[in-house]
């Protein structure tokens, strides 16, 4: 085949060269025009011979008796229907090779379009072609196609001629009068439209209708003139040669000379540039290839080992990259476990490839499932190999790190990306803050807060409320309002979400005035307070023991048909139980388990207290042994109240075990109470000690 393709390139003119080279299609102009292209090549096809008399005219050359045959027409005519016609059909019969054989390589099928072309011209010039060496013939079938190719080709231009005629009169002013006086009438929309092209269409055939009578009329006279002798009917030419096309052809496509060689260049490039482009397509699994992917699919990712039976896989379908992906696919879709053992197992694979996007995808996905030592392991993998994490493998390591909650190593991620002179996104930025907020540095967050907005990258609303939480909840009045207002500065309107972490601060900082300031501000806009606001409220009158101003707050909001939830009274369940009011406490504690929720953890911490101060042992230890089993989400606060109330009860084994767990967790005692258990463990105490302690308190 390469041999037979040398040799038509060398029989033939460049722009056969440039149309096995070049994917759009170009116009064979060998070829005949048209409207005689499906009864030449039926009589052609019929008859490998063909007289010349039965040619078309346009196509023959008059010989006159004794003179040399003249030359064709000027080389520089363009016929722009012939051109249009051909470049549709060279690009019709592409596609059917295409469709024909689609697991032959390209240039095969170039080859075959040569062929197919080389018997054409064979047909169309015998003389030409006698020289050479006779091209192969074609099917009967192939033909055939070629005639319907053709016949559809045809159809498609008489269709976008009638289109674009009938496009003209649309525009015509017979058929814009008529659609102005329908508007007038009261016509409109679909119907109008549909009006306009049935007047276009009319007056079309109306024209064709006089345009044929004016033809026969002209046909008819003539005829009348050759009867009556005026007009002399000359002899029919004898035909002895059929016409050579000398010169080079040229072509035009929008105004570009397509017989410039340097669009053979041009097209080679596109060739290559598509295989980088245009994805490849995975072979079919069928036969061995399937059996052995079944097997893969019923393998056990912990106990079976994926070597031998990928290895299997990779020889029964000679498998590419591709088909490596291919295969990714389906076993994700079959079990997730088996995938990210088989995707880790393929990094090590030559003829999957990996590249650094492979990594990517592998550490990301483990991160989304939570396997944290997983994607560390693939990203250990990675940079032993001498591949370095790109900008796309740096966020996601910040988004994993940041949901993992390893600060330094978000950090790491995050300044890596600055080096890479990388303008970090929203995403990106939320992930650092949110890695700051939980590791209880609310400032640092705000200062990435003031980045953003230097940088043109615009804060959330959620952004803002995290790290305005994450203030509230360590009492810093002072970035608390800070964050507010940037939040007012960013157009964003103070709400009940914005309001409660601000009156939460000043709660944690023991500022009643000023919280009750903020709190009354909201009910002046029309936001009605919740029960966690209201929560915030109450503790804050508790940490200057205001009882009156306390109750005056929930008689006001009583007024107003609010009920205290779960979490107001939990305050009170608290501030009762340092005020020594043990029924009051177990009254609101009654009322809690009867709503149907369950207590919160508050409660459990503030009745372990409590009891162990009054010395009731049985009741400190019930509640000491639900904050046992939920030591894990405790805070430093929590554990402290917990141990001084049992040191107060002189509960000191309980004390001391449940310091040491205080200590496992990271949080440390104040000095006043770990010297309270030092000296408590070290010194007894007499019974009338322990009555005013629990009298007095600690």
């Amino acid at each position: 085949m390469r041999t037979l393709t040398s040799k038509l390139f060398s029989k033939t003119s460049p722009l056969l060269h440039r149309l096995r080279r070049n994917p759009l299609p170009l116009p064979l102009p060998f070829l005949l025009s048209g409207k005689t292209l499906i009864r030449s090549i039926h009589d052609y096809s019929s008859n490998p011979n063909p007289n010349p008399e039965t040619l078309p005219s346009r196509f023959l050359q008059p010989i006159p008796t004794n003179s040399p045959p003249s030359p064709l027409a000027s080389d520089t005519e363009e016929d722009a229907n012939m051109n249009e016609f051909l470049s549709r059909f060279v690009y019709s019969i592409r596609g059917k090779i295409s469709e024909a054989y689609p697991d032959l390589p390209r240039d095969t099928r170039d080859s075959m379009l040569l062929i197919i072309c080389q018997n054409v011209i064979a047909r169309l010039d015998p003389a030409a072609a006698a020289s050479d060496e006779p091209p192969i013939d074609l099917s009967e079938d192939l033909w055939k196609t070629i005639l319907d190719v053709s016949a559809s080709v045809n159809e498609a231009m008489r269709r976008d001629r009638v289109r674009a005629e009938l496009r003209k009169y649309l525009h015509c002013d017979e058929v814009k009068q008529m659609c102005r006086f329908a508007g007038e009438v009261g016509i409109r929309g679909d119907f109008l439209r549909e009006l306009r092209f049935k007047w276009a269409r009319e007056k079309m055939e109306e024209v064709d209708f006089y345009r044929e009578l004016e033809r026969m009329r002209e046909q008819a006279k003539k005829e009348e003139d050759i009867e009556k002798g005026l007009i002399e009917v000359s002899e029919k030419p004898k035909i002895t040669a059929l016409p050579q096309r000398k010169g080079k052809i040229r072509y035009k496509i929008y105004g570009l000379d397509m017989s410039d060689p340097k669009w053979a260049e041009v097209s080679e490039r596109l060739e290559e540039a598509e295989k980088h482009v245009v994805p490849e397509e995975a072979r079919l699994v069928v036969g061995r290839s399937k059996r052995v992917e079944d097997r893969i699919m019923d393998l056990d990712p912990e106990k079976d080992d994926l070597k031998p039976v990928f290895k299997e896989f990779e020889e029964a379908l000679s498998a590419r990259r591709v088909d490596w992906l291919a295969l990714l696919d389906r076993i994700k879709e079959h079990n997730e476990d088996l995938y990210f053992k088989a995707a880790e197992l393929l990094l090590d694979e030559q003829t999957f490839n990996p590249s650094t996007r492979d990594y990517t995808k592998l550490i990301d996905a483990h991160s989304k499932a939570g396997r944290i030592q997983d994607a560390e392991r693939t990203l250990n993998k990675m940079l032993e190999k001498g591949i370095q994490p790109d900008v796309l493998t740096s966020i996601v390591l910040v988004h994993m790190y940041s949901t993992a909650g390893d600060l330094n190593k978000t950090k790491e991620a995050f300044e890596k990306l600055r080096q890479e002179n990388f303008q970090p996104d929203l995403r990106v930025y939320r992930s650092v803050i949110t890695a700051y907020v939980n590791a209880g540095m609310p400032k640092q967050g705000e200062t990435l807060i003031r980045e953003m907005e230097e940088k043109g990258v615009k804060p959330t609303r959620e952004i803002y409320l995290q790290v305005l939480r994450a203030f509230a909840g360590s009492g810093q009045v002072d970035g608390a309002r800070r964050i507010v207002c940037a939040m007012q500065f960013a157009g964003i309107d103070p709400d009940l979400e914005s309001y409660k972490p601000l009156i939460e601060a000043y709660s944690q900082a023991g500022d009643p005035d000023q919280a009750r300031g903020h709190f009354d501000d909201m009910m002046r806009s029309g936001i009605k307070p919740d029960d966690h606001c209201t929560a915030s409220m109450v503790s804050a009158y508790g940490k200057k023991n205001l009882l009156d101003k306390a109750v005056d707050l929930l008689l006001k909001l009583e007024k107003e048909e609010f009920k205290p939830g779960v979490a107001t009274n939990a305050v009170l369940v608290g501030w009762f139980g340092k005020l020594k009011l043990l029924e009051e406490a177990e009254l609101l504690v009654k009322k809690i388990k009867e709503s149907g929720e369950e207590l919160p953890l508050e409660v459990h911490v503030s009745l372990c207290e409590m009891y162990s101060r009054a010395g009731n042992e049985q009741k400190a230890r019930q509640s000491l042994k639900i904050l046992e089993g939920r030591n894990n989400v405790m805070k430093g606060d929590q554990f402290e109240r917990v141990v001084s109330g049992l040191v107060a009860g002189r509960l000191l084994n309980d004390a001391k075990r449940f310091y040491d767990v205080m200590q496992e967790r990271g949080f440390t005692l104040s000095e006043s109470v770990k010297v309270g258990l030092m000296a408590a463990q070290s010194i007894p105490r007499h019974e009338s000690a322990k009555k005013k302690i629990a009298k007095d308190g600690w």
